[in-house]
């Protein structure tokens, strides 16, 4: 049987388990390591935001295009598109007066509210167009630009 020796301790560790007393980190260290990840934290917050608003954006698109589907089907049944006492509620809900309506053309009621939770502005007639949809952006006010834009379906015709 070989017998058991206490390990020395050598000079500088921390009852023998092998730690110096300065292998921990300053307090400098910490704020340098914390400093670069709020810089990283940052930039990636930044990249995020900008997604974000990109993707209403093209959210508002398409939910517009969905819009214009619905009011095609409704002038195929109706004869015309919404009247702008009707709005796009009537896409949802039957007016009273409206015998031939064959709705609902929307699945959900929620889409008569833009990215932004607020109501999508409807105009009917618009121009040379039978209507208009049109969402303000993120700031809710006519013009602006990138986030702020407007978006509306003449847009894209």
């Amino acid at each position: 049987m070989i017998p058991l020796l206490p390990m020395p301790m050598s000079r500088g560790t921390s009852a023998g388990r092998g730690l110096a007393p300065d292998a921990g980190l300053t307090l400098i260290e910490l704020l340098v390591v914390l400093v670069i990840l709020g810089l990283i934290a940052t930039i990636g917050g930044i990249q995020v935001v900008n997604y974000l608003g990109r993707a209403r954006a093209d959210t508002a698109r398409l939910q517009i295009e969905d819009l214009s589907s619905a009011i095609d089907l409704f002038r195929i049944d109706i004869g015309r598109p919404p009247t702008p006492e009707e709005g796009l509620a009537a896409l949802v809900d039957q007016p009273a007066q409206l015998t031939t309506w064959r709705g609902p053309y929307l699945r959900k009621r929620a889409s008569l509210a833009d990215p932004w939770a607020r109501p999508w502005i409807y105009r009917s007639p618009a121009g040379d167009a039978p209507f208009e949809i049109v969402s303000l952006g993120a700031d809710g006010k006519p013009g602006g630009d990138g986030d702020d834009r407007d978006i509306s379906s003449n847009d894209r015709r």
